[in-house]
């Protein structure tokens, strides 16, 4: 079984790429290695797998067609599509390259996959796209009205992928993670610099007044997300977050206490793009995928900490 892992080295990709491979995949990691945020990282998170005969890395771009055509071409039998630019603050910052990498990389993606096998095609979205709260938790028929460019361009992936779906016959799934956190996760992520901060005793800068509230949702269990849908998920869209609901106050709090740290605390000024607040309604997935979030905050929070400290 051939496939494919786009931004195969970045966080939730390379534990993709990890679990395939452990279950005897061959897979082909599709990566440019932008300097978002650091190329050593990155690397690092694959090259356990680089002696791997299983494992192929090509170092390219999702926007170059012609080498997408030619991975492609070789017998490519699922696609795991993670390659994006990440961050919604980045996406203020330069939402042309937001748009450039999230919604016409993917439909360079899609358009590739039409002359070929392609069994299925795991987009990965963002909750992101829900945007104004309108109910919570947000189940997939909540209205959708994204509030920054990045949360717009994965909204308009996902019109791609149902229009090639309906009109191609292709069969695409779309999952939206919540706040997903965990070892390998990007340095720009809030856990990691609360962590990091908090390791160093250094003071832990909140944006706003920290009464936001997020559904954090641990890494393992994206991943499992991801290959059940590979094996069982229909042409639609599937939340993927946590039954726990945390405000920003709280996650800070947990982690000074789980480090010990003897960190303060300050607020600034919230970030414009920023929702208030995220939770997932994960019925949908339960129901036809069978997932279920098996870790809880603290046990999450543990773990990730735990592998900070490995790494240094």
């Amino acid at each position: 079984m051939e496939i494919l892992v786009t931004g195969g080295a970045g966080f939730i990709g390379s534990h993709i790429c990890h679990r395939l491979i452990a279950e005897g995949y061959h897979v082909i990691c599709l990566d440019n290695f932008d300097p978002y945020y650091s190329v050593t990282l990155k690397r690092r998170n694959i090259q356990s797998l680089l002696t791997n005969s299983k494992f192929d890395l090509v170092e390219g771009d999702i926007c170059d067609q012609k080498l997408v055509e030619g991975i492609l071409k070789q017998g490519i039998d699922y696609v795991f599509h993670l390659a994006a630019q990440a961050g919604v603050r980045a996406s203020i910052e330069n939402p042309l390259k937001t748009h450039r990498v999230n919604t016409t990389g993917l439909l360079n993606i899609l358009t590739a996959c039409l002359s070929t096998g392609v069994k299925r095609i795991i987009n990965t979205s963002s909750s992101s796209v829900y945007g104004r709260v309108h109910y919570l938790p947000f189940d997939e028929v909540h209205p959708l009205n994204p509030i920054s460019p990045y949360g717009v361009s994965k909204l308009s992936g996902e019109h791609y992928c149902q229009v090639f779906s309906e009109l191609y016959g292709l069969n695409i799934i779309s999952l939206r993670p919540f706040t997903v956190y965990g070892p390998r996760m990007r340095p720009d992520a809030a856990i990691s610099i609360f962590t990091h901060k908090a390791l160093a005793n250094g003071t832990i800068e909140i944006f706003g007044d920290g009464s936001a509230t997020r559904g954090f949702t641990y890494i393992d269990d994206v991943v499992e997300a991801s290959i059940l849908a590979m094996e069982r998920g229909k042409s639609e869209a599937y939340n993927v977050g946590s039954s726990e609901r945390v405000s920003i106050n709280e996650l800070v709090e947990k982690i000074i206490a789980l480090t010990g740290s003897r960190s303060n605390i300050i607020h600034t000024e919230a970030i414009k793009g920023d929702v208030q607040h995220t939770w997932a309604s994960i019925d949908k997935a339960r129901r036809d995928l069978g997932w279920e979030p098996k870790t809880n905050i603290d046990y999450g929070l543990g773990k990730y900490i735990a592998y900070t400290k490995q790494i240094g």
